[in-house]
């Protein structure tokens, strides 16, 4: 697991930060408890991956910013991504990721 510290923004505003993380695939994944639970709200969304299983979405709400489906995550992932179970990951086009 890399460390070092990790944030992500929407129009500065820090909606997850953490000094622990996981780096998939060019993807940072947010531990579940970096996430300010209070922006995002989760979708009817699903998509699958042939080695990480089914992957879940949130959509973040930053005051009257609305990014659909910006973010992932897998629920109950399949045997080789037990490690990612419930870390987020977020789309580089609609959220900022910062790394110090």
């Amino acid at each position: 697991m890399p460390s070092g510290h990790v944030s992500a923004s929407v129009d500065g505003t820090v909606i997850a930060a953490s000094d622990t993380y996981e780096l998939v695939e060019g993807n940072i994944y947010f531990p579940p408890a970096a996430l300010k639970p209070e922006y995002f709200s989760t979708t009817d969304l699903h998509t699958h991956c042939g080695w990480k299983g089914d992957a879940s979405y949130y959509t973040i709400k930053v005051g009257d910013k609305e990014l659909t489906n910006a973010a992932w995550y897998y629920p109950d992932p399949m045997e080789k991504a037990k490690h990612l179970k419930d870390y987020v990951a977020f789309y580089k086009s609609k959220v900022n990721i910062s790394t110090a």
